[in-house]
């Protein structure tokens, strides 16, 4: 069985929209596209590049994220890139009601019926581990439906008060362990973190005020 794991470039306040540059994402007139650029440093890109080569061995994006990626990294085609090599290869899945098969790039498949229940029969089915990035409708899928076994965050030192949040109303309630964490030299911070069961409650309460 595969372990899905949300992979997400995020702002303090949680946002998850539109990171890679203006026009990516402007759903709900959102005009802070591009807002991770100034923060990706070599630093960032040789973690995201050991993300992509040691830990993702499928990918799952939802149908917004996929036409992006489709777009772009189908013409990156140097060798010596290896996110690039990674992604062209890779199999890749798509959650969408609006895609139809065959999809053009490289090792791409649809998923058929509903989301959530198409990424359990998905995970059942694969071994490995399925990587999802982006898609912050699908992700929001996955967690009302409890489907996500680990969180690599990486936090950007800015906020932006508005667009689309990591977690949404309805998330099934879940406790996890933070299992790695570092920082690049110009502040994102990076956290892995794994499933941990469910949440424990306690109070601080004394005795005589309960």
């Amino acid at each position: 069985m595969a372990r899905l794991i949300v992979t997400v470039f995020v702002t303090m306040d949680g946002v998850i929209q539109a990171p890679g540059g203006p026009g990516e994402d402007d759903d709900h007139g959102f005009e802070h596209g591009g807002w991770q650029v100034p923060y990706v440093d070599e630093e960032f890109m040789t973690l995201m590049t050991d993300i992509f080569e040691r830990t993702a061995d499928h990918l799952l994006l939802g149908r917004k994220t996929y036409d992006i990626f489709a777009g772009y990294w189908p013409r990156v085609t140097d060798p010596d890139n290896p996110i690039g090599v990674k992604l062209n290869t890779m199999p890749k899945y798509v959650a969408s009601r609006t895609l139809r098969s065959p999809l053009e790039w490289q090792n791409s498949h649809l998923l058929e019926g509903e989301a959530a229940e198409a990424v359990a029969r998905l995970k059942e089915r694969l071994d490995g581990v399925i990587m999802t990035q982006g898609s912050s409708d699908l992700i929001h899928t996955l967690q009302r439906h409890d489907l996500v076994d680990e969180y690599r965050l990486l936090v950007n030192p800015v906020i932006l008060g508005t667009g689309k949040r990591l977690f949404a109303e309805g998330a099934a309630p879940t406790a996890w362990t933070l299992t790695e964490s570092r920082s690049t030299g110009v502040g994102v911070q990076y956290g892995v973190y794994q499933r941990a069961g469910k949440p424990e409650y306690g109070t601080f309460l004394l005795d005589d005020e309960e």
